[in-house]
């Protein structure tokens, strides 16, 4: 009998493009007509319309009929899928105390982040009380070069999976958003590798500012970040010294608890 290892196996073009169908649904931010949406995903109209429809039949996607256009857009199917596996990923677990005593010395909601595709996906979360609190939470999205969690993990990648990730990069629309291309945010890259923190000042938003430091799991592979976020105005000198600080060394204590014996 032949063995198979992971690089001998061919990917499978019909699954290809029926992800690409589906993450096209998603990221869009309005309802696309067939022609449209096979249009965006660069799919023959055929191949996409025998796709859609399975994704309907599926129940992870859904049409709205007026006159003879057919509207399409996904369901919340995905978003319960997602919850499930948040919650066997229970990364929290790790270093609650340690994620809780940072978070009320600082005085600043602290973040586990993991990298699925070219997205940060918020797994944990130690808030502080109040009235005032941030649009954090587990199970929250966001695109992984405009946030700090999502460049620390970055700036540790395989070039092998970080390449693939530098096409997809987006525009912040803070006011201290930075251009978006290849080489500059290669340097930010090299810049948080050399200091083993990020920093996400105003960029993705106006007045929101966020430091992280990534972990790693046995192996020395990056697995994920922690962070803190606040308002731009109150992560200042002192206070982002702190916060980098505390959390270099809080990715330490959870690198270790995975593992890591080099990072």
């Amino acid at each position: 009998m032949v063995s198979e290892t992971a690089g001998d196996r061919s990917p499978s073009p019909a699954v290809a493009r029926a992800l690409t169908v589906l993450e096209t649904l998603v990221e869009s931010d309005e309802e696309l007509t067939l022609t449209a949406l096979a249009k965006k995903a660069k799919i023959p109209l055929a191949t996409c319309a025998s796709i859609v429809y399975t994704l309907e039949q599926r129940d992870y996607a859904t049409r709205r009929v007026v006159g003879r256009s057919h509207f399409w857009r996904p369901t919340l199917r995905l978003y319960g899928l997602a919850t499930q596996l948040i919650r066997k990923v229970d990364l929290s677990s790790v270093a609650s105390r340690e994620m809780r005593e940072l978070a009320d010395r600082l005085g600043m909601p602290v973040h586990i982040g993991v990298l699925t595709g070219s997205s940060v996906v918020y797994v944990a979360k130690a808030a502080m009380p109040g009235f005032i609190q941030f649009d954090t939470y587990p199970g929250k999205v966001s695109h992984f070069n405009l946030t700090a969690l999502g460049r620390a993990i970055a700036a540790y990648l395989p070039e092998d999976d970080l390449k693939p990730l530098l096409t997809r990069l987006e525009p912040g629309y803070g006011p201290k958003a930075k251009p978006v291309d290849e080489e500059s945010f290669r340097a930010e890259l090299a810049r948080v590798a050399k200091q083993g923190f990020a920093v996400e000042d105003q960029e993705e938003q106006a007045d929101i500012a966020c430091v992280a430091a990534p972990f790693f799991a046995a192996g020395g592979h990056v697995t994920g970040a922690v962070g803190v976020t606040s308002f731009a105005r109150e992560l200042n000198r002192d206070k982002r010294k702190q916060a980098q600080t505390g959390l270099v060394q809080l990715a330490a204590t959870i690198s270790e608890r995975l593992g890591a014996t080099e990072f």
